[in-house]
């Protein structure tokens, strides 16, 4: 406690030694028809939650003065069009804040119902299970250090874990099934350290300093998102500024960076940013037993063409890397257990994407056409003696690059929608593993080189009409996909993905929304990849799509355009779920962790299924007040070697979160989250295994007793995280300071116990059964303490 109270002492000296300037910022942009990005003159543009407004000019453009400085929203109107409530952007005194906003028509007589306009995004497609995080969200919530990884674990249905981890896990589904787009183009990663064939890391790629809102659909996922069953994330970054070049620098918990935007000629802006960490000096500093540092990079560059044209490019990337620390003097057991099972880790990624838009009268069409590409490698020798060749246990180096097109066409008549497109992926896999595994019958020799080139492709299309005077919604939608990989994968009709979602308003300010779909995901690329003997083991095994079947209902009532309360259910049936053979354990339960998942061989029999309820009351005040409660009842289970329904990695039964920041005076605010998270279950140790030194060595640790999958179960996980943000808006900086403490009453979470080996008086590892055995010990291993940062943001 006494490193939070000289923390927070230093944060205050800071705040209060900057000087404070009148406020007079703007904001300007345009509004301009959805369909066909043409501007629209005399629109009612207003400042939400104030009378503070103006009318656009003949092409569209606005722009308001003199307004009061930090995030506000435009609340927007005009006959013809339905009501809008934009999206968040921050104003300061630096230079006017640019915020385009495209309206959609309404056909809607005057004499019937008029539709209010929400804070909170809802679709014809997705009516349900879509959550919007504003950047105000992002930028203060308590706990995250503006890593929008650790921001939506706030939402219902997201797993949250004490673990310094941003595994996503979504209404009991695996950490796999999730997929993530950067302004429409597709990114496979979005976290530093990522486990390869999943989707987490201790820290997120994307910058929050680029980053405008973000959509989260927990279900309900539009026909032109495919290969996701339990995610699907769309990250919208801002333009840069058109008028002059600014810079943003901000020094993190973990990180420093630098963002710069600005004009090339009139009609193309940039925004760019690079990280640095300084992780690997403050780990040695406290003698942790790895070293990480990453890198990253984010960039968008826009054109606008003319008025029907526009073009941008989006790039992100990471380099990172971990050695460990092996320089620890008398390292205690669970500095050695880390040693001794970590390997050392070189990874980098990026993606790279033109995105073309074309608009018409009635619609536009989209042009994504991207490449993505993660390296991989880890090494490992016994005990790090890197002495000899012989010690080396574990080398692993793995590529994944895709080149993807995408096409999509999306028009409106009348109160009708239609989208639809296609995509073709093709894909190279290259993987050279070196390693032993022991397993009860016997050594497993695994040393292969693998280059797979695979081609995937889909067709999608979705139709949705307004009835009843806007008060009931539907839509249907149908995907179909195939990759040349085995006979069933390269049939389309196996991966026939229908979806139907209906909205009834059935009163003024409720409604009932229901969503029902198929939907299909491929295998990792680990799996595809993997060879025994020379052969693509998976793909004699006929290896198929892992499906998913989900039905979602729920109610919403909204008394205001700010405040929203939901209540949905929800059931998701799998199948076709890869299966280890030779650990009988569903890949399901795998992936929240470092490493790879699906390099082994698997068949796709097992079935599973997850269920429960969900409530979210949100309030929503841009420079206000915001509250966010959320409660998930969740039960998730799959089948074991048996057959029988056991419950999986992400059955925590019980997840409940509330977030709330509060604006004060002098541009000050507030901010807190509490979590408490029912225990996961934990699968023992097979000490009988662990202990042999053949199978330990092969391992670099122990084992775990895949036979009692799951039979034991952690103590429940609370914390408390807080954070005080000052910010000043000058005329030529803007300086802003935060302090984020997290885990405040300092919560010591139940971990698995450590299995390291016993040593005698000399250092020397004590066996038993003629040498052939190690004599284990088992110590109690919690984790949790008092992590406070301090955070700079500088804006020039």
């Amino acid at each position: 406690m006494k490193q939070v109270v000289r923390l927070t002492f230093a944060f205050i000296l800071m705040c209060v030694s900057i000087g404070v300037a009148a406020q007079h910022a703007s904001i300007q942009g345009r509004i301009f028809d959805a369909s066909s990005n043409q501007g629209l003159p005399f629109v009612n543009v207003v400042v939400a939650g104030t009378t503070i407004g103006t009318v656009s000019d003949e092409d569209g453009t606005y722009r308001i003065t003199g307004l009061p400085t930090g995030f506000v929203r435009l609340q927007v109107s005009y006959i013809g069009y339905r009501d809008v409530i934009s999206s968040e952007v921050e104003i300061s005194n630096l230079k006017p804040a640019n915020l385009d906003v495209a309206l959609e028509k309404s056909n809607t007589q005057l004499q019937e119902i008029t539709v209010t306009a929400s804070l909170f995004r809802k679709t014809e497609e997705s009516p349900l299970s879509l959550k919007n995080i504003g950047i105000s969200e992002i930028e203060n919530s308590p706990g995250a250090n503006r890593d929008i990884s650790k921001v939506i674990q706030s939402f219902p249905g997201v797993q949250s874990t004490p673990s310094f981890r941003n595994d996503i896990i979504i209404r009991g589904g695996g950490p796999s099934e999730s997929r993530f787009f950067l302004d429409g183009v597709e990114v496979p990663n979005i976290n530093h350290f990522a486990t390869q064939g999943a989707s987490g890391g201790p820290v997120g790629i994307i910058n929050a300093d680029l980053l405008r809102e973000v959509n989260y659909f927990s279900g309900a996922f539009p026909a032109n998102r495919g290969n996701a069953m339990s995610g699907v994330f769309e990250f919208f970054q801002v333009d840069g500024n058109p008028d002059k070049f600014r810079a943003k620098t901000s020094v993190g918990a973990s990180e420093v960076t630098a963002t710069f935007d600005g004009p090339v000629g009139e009609n193309t802006t940039y925004i760019v940013s690079a990280r640095r960490s300084y992780l690997q000096l403050l780990f040695s500093l406290l003698e942790l037993p790895f070293l990480p540092t990453f890198n990253d990079f984010q960039v968008k560059v826009k054109t606008r063409l003319d008025r029907k044209n526009e073009i941008s490019f989006i790039g992100l990337g990471a380099i990172d890397q971990s050695v460990l620390n092996l320089d620890i003097d008398q390292p205690d057991d669970q500095q050695k257990f880390i040693l001794a099972s970590l390997p050392e880790n070189d990874q980098w990624s990026y993606t790279a994407g033109l995105v073309y838009k074309h608009f018409r009268e009635n619609g536009f069409q989209t042009i994504v056409l991207s490449r993505s590409h993660l390296s991989n490698k880890a090494v490992k020798f016994l005990d790090n003696d890197e002495s000899s060749p012989d010690n080396r246990t574990l080398y692993y180096q793995s590529e994944e690059i895709e080149n993807k097109l995408r096409y999509e066409n999306t028009s409106r008549f009348g109160k009708a929608k239609i989208n639809y497109g296609g995509s073709l992926d093709v894909v190279t896999y290259t993987n050279v593993t070196r390693n032993k595994r022991f397993y009860p019958d016997g050594i497993l020799d695994i040393n292969f080189d693998t280059k797979l080139h695979l081609m995937k492709w889909g067709l999608f299309g979705q139709a949705s009409h307004r009835l009843l005077n806007d008060q009931l919604d539907l839509s249907l939608g149908v995907r179909i996909d195939a990759a040349d990989y085995t006979s069933t994968m390269r049939s389309p009709f196996n991966q026939f993905s229908p979806r139907l979602s209906a909205s009834y308003r059935f009163a003024a300010n409720w409604s009932f929304n229901f969503n029902t779909g198929i939907y299909y995901q491929l295998p990792p690329y680990t799996a595809l990849g993997f060879k025994n003997d020379g052969e693509y083991v998976n793909k004699t095994n006929g290896l198929k799509y892992i499906r998913a079947k989900h039905l979602i209902g729920g109610l919403e009532y909204q008394p205001k355009s700010n405040v929203v309360f939901t209540l949905e259910g929800f059931l998701k049936d799998y199948g076709q779920y890869p299966f280890s053979v030779k650990d009988s354990v569903s890949l399901a339960n795998l992936g929240a962790d470092y490493g790879v998942v699906g390099s082994e061989e698997l068949v796709s029999v097992s079935e599973g299924r997850a269920y429960g309820l969900e409530f979210q009351t949100r309030i929503a005040n841009s420079n206000r007040f915001n509250f966010n409660l959320s409660y998930t009842l969740v039960r998730s289970e799959f089948e074991d070697k048996s057959g029988n329904f056991t419950v999986s990695s992400w059955d925590s039964k019980h997840l409940l979160v509330l977030t709330t920041t509060k604006k004060l005076k002098r541009d000050w605010s507030v901010g807190a989250r509490w979590r408490w998270v029912g225990g996961l279950p934990f699968t023992p140790y097979d000490l009988d295994r662990s202990s042999l030194v053949e199978a330990w060595n092969l391992n670099n640790g122990p084992f775990l007793d895949t036979g009692n999958w799951n039979s034991r179960r952690f103590d429940p996980f609370h914390q408390l995280d807080v954070r005080i943000d000052k910010a000043y808006y000058l005329n030529k900086i803007t300086a802003k300071f935060y302090l984020d403490i997290q885990n405040l009453y300092n919560f010591k979470n139940q971990d698995r116990d450590i299995l390291v080996r016993a040593e005698d008086v000399n250092g020397q590892f004590i066996t038993t059964d003629n040498g052939g055995r190690y004599v284990l010990k088992q110590v109690e291993n919690t984790s949790g303490t008092v992590l406070p940062a301090i955070g700079i943001i500088l804006e020039f």
